[in-house]
């Protein structure tokens, strides 16, 4: 067995405290289970950019650990390789001497072979009489043993990257046609609304998205076209909604006028006590109606996507940071004591927007307090514009979006 010692690379090749912390670490290290050989390839096969690995350095691996003929590497035992450049170019696919000197260096550098420089540089191994060997010189494999572990969660780190990269590239494809064929719909029926501007809006989202994008760009653009989707659908709805509305009255008119006149006198109130009573509610029965009639539900958007555009409420989030929907309306609560806004104009928001977007709108009142003289009025202008169905919260946060720009990007 090969105790663990540092060595110096043979010739001009020189000698970095890096390998040596290295040889160091896998001198002490703790591993005493055997390892599968060919799942460790597979492994940094898997993570190899984050070793900073081309594909032919994998090659040359391949090659080393085809040397080593058991296929579990035991840190118990010797697991030093010593075939010549010559068989190792053959079982790397031919490569040329000088590419696999440059790969065998990029595997040492990476810290997933050592080497075990003999005296005059070549390898080689000795053996006793009974041919095992005693002591071998060429490239120490110990460090994909004691690494094993280090080296899988690594490569499970990079699947679900490449996971989660692959599903918001998917998810904005989707949002993309969405919004793509929604606005074709408003422009080719004609629908109410300046349509022109909201693909203007659209073409200038996409025209932000590099062409090689990374992940974190992918979801900055997805989020921007979720909010623009949003806004699309909320107001096809009000339009839809609103057509319907005129629908349902022309129905009830003519229900009404074909009812039978005995059971309309049956709801009749029959004293004057009563005629009055009606005449001093119905005000107020109709002014609750048309507010029911006009409001919508106002859409949520993803939580994620609000923190990045409102990031300073994770100031008052419980330890600084905001996990749920609940721990945002309590840092809203917290806030909104702070700007000054009063309970009463808080519920309402509350009442009308429902209470997570009324966090949401609290968030972003937090992000321009510096140019709103009263916040407690903004929020009730918002709350009333709101309630007429001519507020939406999804312009608001798009804006703070683009004016975070990259800081939207890195919080998330």
């Amino acid at each position: 067995m090969q105790t663990g010692h540092v060595t110096t690379p043979f010739g001009r090749r020189s000698m970095t405290l890096a390998l040596v912390k290295g040889q160091l670490d896998v001198s002490t290290s703790k591993a005493t289970h055997r390892v599968e050989k060919w799942k460790v390839f597979r492994d940094i096969s898997e993570a190899r950019e984050r070793f900073g690995l081309q594909d032919r350095a994998l090659a040359v691996l391949d090659a080393l650990l085809s040397f080593y003929p058991d296929g579990e590497l035991d840190p118990e035992q010797a697991l030093v390789v010593f075939p010549s450049n010559a068989q190792l170019s053959v079982r790397a696919h031919g490569i040329t001497g000088t590419t696999l000197r440059r790969q065998l260096s990029a595997l040492v550098n990476a810290g997933l072979v050592q080497r075990r420089d003999s005296p005059n540089g070549k390898r080689y191994a000795h053996r006793n009489r009974d041919g095992e060997i005693e002591q071998a010189y060429g490239f120490d494999l110990a460090p994909l043993a004691a690494r094993a572990t280090e080296i899988a969660a690594l490569a499970q780190e990079v699947a679900a990257e490449r996971m989660r990269f692959k599903r918001a590239k998917e998810a904005l494809t989707i949002c993309r046609r969405d919004v793509r064929k929604l606005i074709s719909a408003a422009l080719e029926e004609g629908a109410e609304g300046d349509w022109i501007a909201i693909e203007a809006v659209y073409l200038a989202i996409l025209a932000k998205l590099p062409r090689h994008a990374g992940r974190s760009e992918v979801e900055a653009t997805l989020d921007e076209m979720a909010i623009l989707r949003e806004e699309i659908v909320n107001r096809l709805e009000i339009l839809l909604n609103a057509g319907n509305t005129d629908g349902n009255g022309n129905q009830n008119g003519r229900h009404i006028q074909n009812s039978n006149t005995e059971s309309i006198n049956e709801l009749e109130p029959s004293s004057e006590k009563e005629q009055d009573e009606k005449s001093r509610l119905e005000p107020q029965m109709t002014g609750r109606v048309n507010a029911v009639r006009h409001f919508e539900p106002m859409k949520t958007f993803p939580l994620a996507m609000v923190l990045r555009a409102c990031p300073q409420i994770l100031d008052y989030g419980p330890g600084g940071k905001i996990e749920h929907w609940r721990e945002l309306m309590g840092a809203a609560v917290v806030i909104r004591s702070m700007l000054g806004v009063s309970p009463s104009a808080y519920e309402h928001a509350c009442d009308v927007m429902g209470p997570e977007n009324a966090a949401v709108a609290m968030a972003c009142i937090l992000e321009r307090a510096n140019m709103i003289n009263s916040a407690g009025g903004y929020l009730r202008d918002l709350t009333r514009r709101a309630e007429n169905g001519e507020f939406s919260l999804g312009p608001m946060l798009m804006a703070l979006l683009k004016a975070a720009g990259p800081v939207a990007k890195l919080a998330g």
